[in-house]
């Protein structure tokens, strides 16, 4: 009986699995709640898997080079935290409205959408390569890398800034198809750019050094970004995109443009923080970055599952807002945080246990191995508050609120997070240490606000 109830089990399970990779848009407006999360979670935690390798791969790599090498990625890293945070201040105003547009039945407005936030992303894209190519020696010495570093990792900077059209479009693309509830483009897209990337990285770096690292990263995401294309002109779920929908539409401009303007704000709040954490860091040597950069690098990669897990919520609180069922949203985005609270709590342990590990597999020097295995343990004591925190802050995003996160990014980390961190790393002189115990407090204090401001309920009267 016991072994039928199991095969029955596993059975289902591989079911469930199939399907959520299957390539096909839903409406989780209806049915059990259960279902929608997993069918969501699976493809969206396997895309940011895919994005997290992708990091941990060129580290790796470029880590053997030497510690220039590494400062030079890390640093960099922290300054095109600002083109993520378009791309996922623009992607997530995507989601948020196509997916409202989906949960009211209404495909042709969504594709719409879709094709006016392309419009978007690709003008910001220009600019951004522009000033990246120009500006790249002052942005490096700006970030706190010595002469020598400048020298050496100058052409890096300028290939990534001038390829930023990829990293862009990949992000902003993807959050196109999860308000769709298509989150299975969206990893595979990811899986083949890392496919590339894998391959192509150490042959590129054996040639051309550090400069084919950023050639490699560039070629793998732009491959990825032509499959999203391939399947965007195909027209084969609910958005369909054709040539009449790219003519410039003010309205539609207009409305996504603010919203994007709040949320991509609100990721440059939260990523500009971490750069200046990073240029904190900076003030303790080389070894110390690269430390923590690793750190850094390993604590996305558990990290990135989690907020793929966390973005089902947005989409899940979109479509359920527009389908006119605000209680069904709720119920769905206190789902998910448990859950996401439950998947922080096991890589709390697995970092306290395992992190000298873990840091030692990427780069043994003593000094730089020393700071990243205790940046590892501080940070991931408030993993469990993360994981609540990103849920919360995606379901006010995926309603159309951007403005409360972004109150709320502004007051905790500009106001408080990079004050106390200078205070700590330099007048109490605990340095790499302080900077650690400063991230882990205020992103503990956020996640406290954010559930008190979503208990209130006001993100349910939002209209986008």
């Amino acid at each position: 009986m016991t072994s039928h109830i199991n095969t029955s089990f596993i059975s289902k399970f591989f079911t469930l699995l199939k399907e959520s990779f299957s390539n096909q848009e839903r409406d989780y407006t209806t049915g059990s709640l259960r279902k929608a999360i997993f069918l969501l979670a699976i493809p969206m935690m396997a895309e940011m898997i895919m994005e997290s390798i992708f990091a941990i791969v060129d580290i790796v790599f470029v880590s053997k080079l030497g510690s220039a090498a590494t400062a030079t990625v890390g640093l960099t890293e922290g300054m095109l935290t600002i083109v993520y945070s378009l791309a996922f201040g623009i992607g997530m105003s995507g989601t948020a409205i196509i997916a409202r547009r989906i949960g009211e039945k209404n495909p042709q407005a969504a594709s719409k959408v879709a094709a006016q936030t392309l419009l978007i992303g690709f003008t910001c894209s220009i600019i951004i390569s522009v000033l990246g190519f120009l500006f790249s020696e002052n942005l490096l010495a700006f970030m706190g890398a010595s002469a020598s570093t400048i020298v050496y990792g100058k052409t890096y900077t300028q290939i990534l800034f001038i390829g930023n059209i990829v990293i862009l479009l990949i992000h902003l693309l993807n959050g196109i198809f999860r308000g769709a509830g298509n989150a299975a483009i969206a990893m595979r897209s990811l899986l083949f750019a890392n496919v590339l990337n894998i391959i192509l990285c150490p042959f590129c770096i054996h040639f051309w050094g550090l400069t084919g690292a950023a050639i490699a990263t560039t070629t793998g995401r732009g491959v990825g970004v032509l499959y999203q294309l391939y399947n965007l002109q195909k027209g084969n779920g609910q958005l369909t995109l054709k040539l009449n929908m790219f003519k410039p539409n003010n309205s539609l401009l207009k409305s996504i443009g603010t919203l994007s303007i709040t949320n991509t704000l609100q990721f440059i709040i939260a990523s500009a923080s971490w750069a200046a954490m990073v240029r904190i860091v900076s003030a303790s040597g080389e070894s110390a970055v690269a430390g923590y950069t690793i750190a850094i690098r390993l604590l996305i990669f558990f990290i990135m599952p989690a907020f793929g897990l966390s973005n089902a919520a947005a989409t899940l609180v979109g479509q359920n807002l527009g389908a006119n069922n605000p209680e069904r949203a709720q119920e769905s985005v206190f789902k998910v945080a448990k859950y996401n609270a439950i998947f922080m709590l096991l890589v709390t342990i697995l970092f306290f246990a395992f992190g000298d590990f873990f840091v030692g597999l990427i780069n043994q020097d003593a000094a730089v191995k020393a700071t990243g295995t205790l940046t590892l343990q501080i940070i991931s004591t408030g993993y469990i508050f993360y994981g609540i925190g990103m849920v919360l802050m995606n379901a006010f995003n995926g309603s159309g609120d951007s403005k409360t996160p972004t109150k709320v990014n502004f007051v905790c980390y500009w106001l408080m997070q990079i004050p106390l961190g200078y205070f700590l790393a330099f007048y109490c002189k605990l340095n790499v240490t302080g900077v650690c115990i400063a991230i882990v407090s205020i992103e503990i204090l956020i996640t406290i606000i954010y559930f008190i401001l979503f208990k209130k309920g006001n993100w349910k009267l939002t209209k986008v």
